[in-house]
């Protein structure tokens, strides 16, 4: 579905002013139709997955060396903080989905409908058909991240409900998943968002962490529950402070 300028903004918790200013400097895809401005929603998926997290001194909406990158998504107003990323909380949703791990599987599509027979149960969903819509969206372009993360997502799904969940999932070995890298992924965050732009902020986050040294080494400990979420939720509260 194609967006305008506004759509994005609003998805991206940042003003009109700054997407336009973006676009002129391409760091955002972007396409024209009729003379105006045009955003694929799959694409601005991809870009998000794409972020290396870098800090600066003025800490909003600031990219890394990729000028397709973007590494926040809050703008620099007072007060912005606390409705920024903190409102899209990692800690919550992972509290609601829950760790699995040892899920067997020799390939990405093994692992995800391996995953989905466990869970489809606890999302009122056909697991199956949550299959189909995981692979149509690893088929059009995986959603590895690098270091041995993946963030399995649906094209356009979204629950329906006030609460995001993810998933953690420890395959039984690493599986080979078509990231940049190249390396095997040994994590995978299933992810379903209430909303477009939680599911959006919450990809930026997961971003976010698979670029932290500490916590890619929690993830390889392959820790229980409470490890995971006591490391988010440290993890998470620092990340603006």
């Amino acid at each position: 579905m194609d967006l305008k300028i506004k759509d994005v903004a609003e998805l991206l918790n940042v003003s009109e002013t700054t997407i336009r200013r973006w676009v002129i400097e391409g760091k955002i895809p972007v396409y024209r139709l009729n003379h105006q401005y045009r955003f694929s929603r799959i694409e601005i998926q991809n870009w998000v997955l794409s972020c290396k997290i870098t800090q600066e001194q003025e800490g909003v909406a600031l990219f890394s060396e990729n000028p397709l990158c973007l590494s926040d998504f809050e703008e620099t107003e007072p007060n912005s903080q606390r409705d920024g990323w903190q409102q899209f909380s990692l800690y919550r949703a992972i509290h609601k989905g829950g760790i699995l791990t040892q899920v067997a599987g020799d390939t990405k599509e093994e692992v995800i409908r391996g995953t989905m027979k466990m869970i489809a149960q606890k999302l009122n969903l056909d697991a199956d058909v949550l299959t189909d819509l995981l692979m149509d969206r690893e088929n059009l372009m995986p959603t590895a991240l690098n270091n041995g993360i993946a963030v399995p997502h649906t094209r356009d799904f979204l629950l329906q409900g006030p609460f995001d969940i993810i998933v953690v999932v420890f395959p039984q070995k690493p599986i080979e998943y078509g990231a940049l890298d190249g390396k095997p992924v040994h994590t995978l965050f299933f992810l379903f968002a209430s909303g477009d732009k939680r599911h959006l902020h919450l990809l930026a986050k997961l971003a976010h962490l698979s670029s932290n040294p500490q916590a890619l080494e929690m993830l390889r400990s392959r820790p229980n529950r409470n490890g995971v979420l006591e490391y988010v939720r440290d993890w998470e509260s620092k990340i603006k402070q």
